[in-house]
């Protein structure tokens, strides 16, 4: 079914600095790049925001109708410590830590990644390429930039030249920075940079004899640089131009700029139509770091084995704290935000729930084809969750107004909801319903079925002490009791 041709889709796109109207390509398809992480380390939460943002946006494509090809990839080679070419590779690092191969340590944090994005309920890529293994295709461009005047070899090494490449092209357009003024507030080079400009970067780095990580190359031994990586995998896989690539906002300077660089001089055309850049997500207020105590990993809110949240979350409510901010963003992890996001998750699911048995009449008092429509223009609205969100509990508003007898809802009209619920809960924002994993354990009901009664019976003797400590424990526990006209049901926070 392709729904795209009913929507008029509108994204952010860094480019240009505004949202313009989405027109792929070559219609019916997308071919879209994201840059994947550096497997050195556990992957942390706030490369899961943006792995997860492009994750959402990929699914809605894939439910209007859109054949997509996304591409994310590993980067298991090349990426130095900082962005200057300078340092170590932070894998062969690593693994001098560790005195293990650095493929080892490729290895044991690739699988991690794909372990954390399972949990979070992530649809897999349709290609997932690796540096190491396009490192023949990275040499090609490499030539072609030579060939064409754009880079310069000195001993062994490759380096893209960034002022030649400028006298004809604009370095710095997508991140809005001028190259006189890049090159007034940067320190002269020293005696011992191989490069004719500090903002040059490598295309291929001679490897010095302790160096792990090497491969031959027409300049001797070597490795590539960060960022032709991505040149060399985005444009095999989707074309010289492609409709989108993105990635965090931390990579539009230097990473993405380089790459638009790259591609430009040795294809001598844009490879990008639409740039997105999805946001950075603060702990507490603060940038996350490692070295000041302040980050947590995926696997700690899981599991609640860390010094900085209350409890553990499940990773769909973690999700859900995620898709309650626009991509666009900064998000602030703290633990009442996660509680609130928690009573929020519950309250969706709480509805869906309700939604399945509310009772149909002959007519409808809720409009549903038009709030079907609400759905779908934030989402058009460059992939607005927060307001998709905010329309989806109107939603659940309505089916508990159903469930108390004060609004109808005809049968065509609940199809049509539950279908619509279904598809931006699970489909579009990619959450699970464990809230029912866990209150539909026969085991679970059968326990809290026995608490019940034994609370009954207190309150029937007037014990209520009796009474309210089961039911003040219960809730420590997380777990609530409801008393209604029918009895007490129980629900788990």
């Amino acid at each position: 079914m392709q729904l795209y041709k009913n929507q008029s889709l509108r994204v952010h796109n860094s480019l240009s600095g505004k949202k313009e109207f989405f027109q792929p390509i070559n219609e019916g398809h997308i071919g879209m790049y994201v840059c994947g992480p550096t497997v050195y380390s556990n992957v942390h939460l706030g490369n899961c925001r943006t792995f997860m943002s492009f994750d959402m946006i990929f699914r809605y494509f894939k439910h209007l109708g859109f054949k997509v090809r996304y591409v994310r990839n590993i980067t298991d080679a090349g990426h130095l410590e900082n962005d200057a070419d300078e340092g170590e590779d932070k894998i062969a690092k690593k693994a001098k830590l560790e005195q293990i191969e650095p493929m080892e340590v490729v290895q044991r944090y690739t699988v991690d990644f794909h372990e954390t994005l399972q949990k979070f309920n992530f649809l897999s890529p349709s290609i997932e390429p690796t540096a190491t293994g396009h490192i023949i295709e990275q040499i090609e461009i490499i030539k072609e930039i030579l060939e064409k005047g754009f880079a310069y070899e000195i001993n062994g090494s490759v380096y893209f030249d960034v002022i030649k490449f400028n006298e004809e092209n604009e370095y710095g357009k997508l991140s809005g920075r001028k190259l006189e003024d890049m090159i007034a507030n940067t320190r002269q080079l020293t005696a011992q940079d191989e490069k004719r400009n500090p903002q040059d970067f490598a295309l291929w780095k001679k490897a010095e004899a302790q160096h792990i990580m090497r491969w031959p190359s027409p300049w001797g031994d070597g490795f590539p640089g960060w960022h032709l990586e991505c040149t060399a995998m985005s444009t095999k896989y989707l074309g010289e131009t492609f409709d989108i690539h993105g990635g965090g906002m931390d990579l539009k300077f230097p990473h993405h700029e380089c790459e638009i660089a790259q591609a430009e001089a040795s294809k001598g055309k844009s490879p990008v139509k639409y740039w997105l850049h999805a946001n950075m997500l603060t702990l507490n207020g603060k940038k996350m770091s490692k070295s000041t105590g302040n980050n947590i990993y995926p696997a700690e809110i899981m599991s609640g084995e860390n010094d900085i949240l209350s409890k553990a979350y499940a990773p769909s409510v973690v999700r859900f704290f995620m898709m309650q901010a626009h991509y666009t963003s900064i998000l602030d992890l703290s633990d009442d935000a996660l509680l609130a996001s928690e009573k929020g998750y519950h309250r969706l699911m709480d509805g869906l729930k309700n939604l399945e048995s509310i009772t149909t009449e002959a007519t409808s008092n809720f409009d549903i084809p038009a709030w079907r429509q609400k759905c779908y223009d934030a989402m058009n609205d460059d992939f607005n969750t927060p307001i998709l969100i905010a329309h989806l509990f109107d939603a659940v508003k309505h089916i508990n107004l159903i469930k108390e007898g004060k609004e109808t809802i005809s049968q065509e009209d609940k199809t049509l909801l539950q279908n619509t619920m279904d598809n931006f809960v699970f489909d579009i924002l990619g959450l699970e319903n464990q809230a029912a994993s866990k209150n539909d354990s026969s085991a679970m009901n059968g326990v809290m079925d026995l608490v019940i009664d034994l609370r009954n019976q207190a309150r029937a003797n007037k014990d209520f002490a009796t009474s309210d400590k089961i039911r003040d424990e219960l809730t420590a526990l997380g777990i609530q009791l409801k008393d209604g006209k029918d009895g007490t049901t129980f629900s788990i926070n």
